[in-house]
């Protein structure tokens, strides 16, 4: 005799996530992130700075 499988409540939801999740990157080509916060350009941020200005330091000459 075969036993029935339950489908329960999570396994609905895990299958509707993934479902969500798949049709998301097929439409935009890649995972989107909807809990990242939108950070502004105007913000001070030294990392960004910092990465524009890798070579600065070196393409000035030393005054002898």
């Amino acid at each position: 005799m075969k036993k029935k499988m339950k489908f329960t409540q999570e396994d609905y939801l895990k299958a509707n996530r993934k479902a969500s999740r798949e049709e998301e990157i097929e439409k935009h080509g890649r995972p989107v992130s909807f809990n990242r916060i939108h950070v502004s350009k105007k913000v001070y941020n030294r990392k960004r700075i910092k990465a524009g200005d890798k070579n600065l330091p070196y393409l000035f000459e030393k005054a002898a």
